[in-house]
């Protein structure tokens, strides 16, 4: 699992946030997330800002470039 992938996941689940949760929470389609976290798709720009700000962490941590 890549970092992003993994990380993803991670900070949806401990904020007990269902895949469909997060999308109304954030605007972004629920498809979108669960392909990410499947590693079938990759996250463009605006998403990861969205992401970033909403789990209140870097985008650098997101990526996996950061601990």
């Amino acid at each position: 699992m890549t970092k992003f992938a993994e990380r993803l996941k991670e900070l949806r689940m401990e904020n007990g946030l269902s895949i469909q949760a997060l999308a109304r929470a954030t605007g972004i389609g629920s498809s979108s997330i669960c392909r990410w976290e499947n590693e079938q798709a990759d996250i463009k720009g605006e998403q990861l800002v969205i992401l970033a700000k909403f789990f209140d962490v870097t985008i650098d941590y997101l990526m996996g470039l950061e601990d």
